[in-house]
């Protein structure tokens, strides 16, 4: 097998496995609250970064760096994964998963807006296009396709949705200024966040048991959406020669989802969610395609 066959093998791998998250979220949130949820999840994704540094040999780093860079990682650890997705599993506790997931999706084109501020990058106009088909996407998406009445089915998880699109677009833009390995990085970040989730557990008076399929659901995120899956993805990227090839590969993750929404939660997939996520994703190809002028 060629290397780019291995990364595209990998890449694949990565993609089925994110793809399987919005319907584990869904299922986890039927036992679990949005903090508990964040809670076990994020203590699974530390056990399974910290099984991957021991299987790469580098636990001897981890202390040192935690000494010199705790700050930094208290930091971006308090953006994702305690604020990132306590605000994404009450979305998802509000929204049908194939609502929270289409839109969520839109987090790409926040961060193309985002630099505008945040790194004094010039807007181009297929920018303010995509920005455009992006953003009526969710519109048909939160109003089920009655545009015209603006009556979201439920407004309150589309705000969740898109304040989810927000952090997390900011999380990558500093992390462009992050030096740090990223698996390393990562499990720096999520040491200090879970001191946060347990504090913010106590004050929720969430403290409390929970049954075993909400800690199963909760290990399975960790690991797949959190930890191993990232890996997956890093090392595809490291293998490719061509990394848009391999970036390409995530248009196939929304698609995938929303049949494993349909076969494992249950739900009937609705035509506006169909037509916005059509939009949000045609938004996205023409951000990423046509390179255009500022």
């Amino acid at each position: 097998m060629t290397r780019q066959s291995r990364a595209t093998l990998l890449g694949l791998c990565a993609v089925l496995a994110w793809s399987t998250v919005a319907s584990a979220f869904k299922l986890s949130l039927e036992h679990l609250s949005p903090a508990q949820l964040v809670l076990y999840a994020s203590a699974a994704s530390l056990a399974s970064l910290m099984a991957i540094l021991a299987w790469q040999k580098r636990l001897t780093e981890f202390l040192p760096a935690l000494r010199l860079q705790w700050r930094r990682s208290l930091l971006l650890g308090a953006v994702n994964p305690f604020a990132y997705y306590l605000i994404l599993f009450q979305a998802y506790a509000l929204l049908p998963a194939q609502e929270a997931q289409a839109i969520n999706y839109t987090w790409a084109l926040t961060m193309t807006l985002l630099s505008v501020p945040l790194l004094g990058q010039t807007l181009r106009r297929q920018d303010l296009a995509a920005a455009l088909t992006c953003y009526l996407g969710v519109l048909v998406i939160g109003t089920r396709g009655e545009l015209l009445s603006l009556s979201f089915s439920n407004a309150e998880g589309v705000l969740w949705a898109l304040a989810s699109t927000l952090l997390w677009a900011s999380y990558w833009i500093f992390s462009t200024r992050d030096a740090r390995e990223p698996v390393l990085g990562l499990a720096l970040n999520f040491t200090l966040a879970l001191p946060l989730a347990i504090l913010w557990c106590a004050l929720q008076g969430e403290l409390t048991p929970v049954a075993w399929q909400g800690l199963a659901g909760a290990a399975y995120v960790g690991a797949v959406e959190m930890g191993f899956t990232f890996v997956l993805w890093l090392s595809a990227m490291k293998l490719t020669a061509s990394t848009a090839r391999i970036a390409n590969l995530i248009f196939l993750s929304p698609i995938v989802s929303l049949w494993l929404i349909h076969l494992i939660v249950g739900e009937p997939i609705l035509a506006s969610t169909l037509a916005g996520l059509g939009l949000i994703l045609g938004g996205l190809l023409l951000q990423k395609l046509f390179p255009g002028r500022a």
